[in-house]
């Protein structure tokens, strides 16, 4: 070969080396700079395609923030989609969660241990937690469920701060706990007492027996007053003590069949749900169904000075 024919070759080979360093250089650059300059994102998730913003993934310090300033690579195709190599299923209820703070979870265990993988692994600390505190409340219900006493739980949360708390809710809030530590002494190794302090509800209380709900009372309601919204909690007593009794017939398994009637049936002439109160049924399996039980809750309450007229609307 001529000494022209080897340079003009060795040119050429170093020409696209060059071109293809440089093509090379290209992409890893536009990998590295991630999303940034761009305000919509599309993103396919093991199939499953999603259209937000990187303001809303941007919202925690999460793997997804990393991604959209450049410190994760993405692989783009090409159509523009951010390909994650993840299951896509609850990628939607990752995404709420970013977009609300806040997002109801699944009651199954199975369901709620997949999405607590997802936050894991997106690193979204905040539907970690939620997601930790809602398997304590299922582990704690499945307990009762299994238990072969009847069982009362009390929930309460004064924590729960979204709005202000009327004058008498916190002494009313102290009488349901207080009733509660009564009941346990009154009715110690004849029935389970469960109190859980975690979890969305201010005050309510539930009544298991033989593995399942029977009854629930929400203490809790809504005061609409003038100027801003206030919780307001009430105390009763009497249904409480009623609901208590009833599930006394399950004890031992003596609410299994034909035989197995309320102490006191609410829905007979021996109670009364009484002012205010409302009672609806929920279908739980077959035609077995939960008393709930709520006070007051829808309330119009005008809390002005002594004389003025209050309110309610039921």
């Amino acid at each position: 070969m001529s000494a022209e024919a080897s340079v003009g070759s060795h040119a050429a080979d170093s020409a696209q080396s060059a071109v293809s360093h440089s093509a090379c250089h290209s992409t890893d650059e536009h990998r590295n700079q991630g999303l940034l300059g761009s305000k919509y994102v599309k993103l396919n998730v093991g199939g499953s395609l999603h259209y937000t913003t990187v303001q809303t993934l941007s919202k925690e310090d999460s793997l997804l923030r990393s991604i959209c300033n450049g410190g994760t690579e993405v692989t783009i195709d090409s159509e523009g989609w951010v390909v994650l190599d993840r299951c896509g299923r609850h990628f939607g209820l990752v995404l709420n969660f970013l977009r609300d703070g806040s997002v109801p979870l699944p009651e199954e265990h199975r369901e709620l241990d997949e999405v607590l993988k997802e936050a894991q692994y997106y690193r979204v600390q905040g539907l970690v937690q939620h997601c930790l505190s809602a398997m304590q409340r299922i582990t704690l219900i499945y307990s009762c469920s299994l238990s072969l006493q009847p069982v009362v739980k009390l929930q309460n949360n004064r924590g729960n701060n979204k709005y202000s708390y009327t004058s008498n809710s916190d002494d009313n809030l102290l009488k349901n706990i207080e009733l509660f530590d009564k009941l346990v002494l009154r009715f110690n190794g004849r029935v389970l007492f469960v109190k859980d302090v975690l979890g969305d509800e201010i005050c309510c209380w539930s009544f298991y027996g033989e593995g399942r709900k029977i009854a629930e009372v929400c203490c809790t309601s809504i005061v609409y007053a003038t100027e801003k919204k206030q919780t307001k909690v009430e105390f009763p007593e009497a249904r409480i003590f009623e609901e208590t009794l009833n599930i006394l017939i399950y004890e031992n398994g003596r609410g299994s069949g034909p035989g197995g009637l309320h102490l006191l049936d609410s829905r007979g002439s021996g109670s009364s749900l009484g002012a205010g109160q409302s009672e609806e049924e929920g279908a739980v399996g077959g035609d077995r169904r939960v008393r709930r039980i709520h006070v007051r809750r829808h309330i119009m309450h005008d809390e002005r000075g002594h004389g003025q007229q209050t309110v309610y609307k039921d």
